[in-house]
């Protein structure tokens, strides 16, 4: 399920603060999504009980 954008915080985005990402937006299939990093390969999964995993 996803939330509707916050509204203080697509202020302070505009505003040039730290980017916020919804980390379901990242993982459109719903499980795993590859990040790269300076040629490093990385995986970000959402767990069955709603956690971020980052592994490499």
């Amino acid at each position: 399920m996803r939330r509707a954008p916050d509204p203080v915080t697509a202020a302070a985005q505009s505003q040039g603060a730290t980017p916020v990402y919804d980390a379901h937006d990242l993982i459109t299939d719903g499980v795993k999504a590859e990040i790269v990093l300076d040629g490093q390969t990385y995986i970000l999964r959402i767990t069955r009980a709603g956690k971020l995993i980052l592994t490499k």
